[in-house]
């Protein structure tokens, strides 16, 4: 169900709407400290999602609620959840989202 639910909502967290993505980020940064290591079937599915043009955005709102979602997950997910899929996103992303990435890695 978990996989079912986060499939759906992954396409708003890159939709082309800048409102309906933002809100969708700002509404991932609520669940993350919700759902903890529960999120760890669907982690490899949503940190592209998130991470991908989000992080690279030029709109502050969309970059600011990005960072914000990255933070909780350091904060709430155990690090060996997230390394994998953070080292293959500081690998393959460029410019500020590459750095962003690489610092929260280090």
């Amino acid at each position: 169900v978990l996989f079912q639910i986060f499939d759906a909502f992954k396409s708003r967290l890159h939709d082309s709407n800048s409102k309906v993505n933002q809100i969708a980020l700002e509404t991932m940064h609520k669940m993350i400290p919700l759902l903890k290591d529960n999120l760890s079937p669907v982690i490899n599915m949503l940190i592209p999602a998130m991470v991908d043009n989000n992080l690279n955005s030029k709109n502050p709102g969309i970059y600011a609620a990005a960072t914000n979602v990255i933070q909780a997950l350091c904060q709430h997910l155990d690090n060996y959840l997230l390394l994998q899929p953070f080292c293959t996103k500081a690998q393959f992303l460029n410019g500020k989202a590459k750095q962003d990435m690489t610092e929260k890695l280090a």
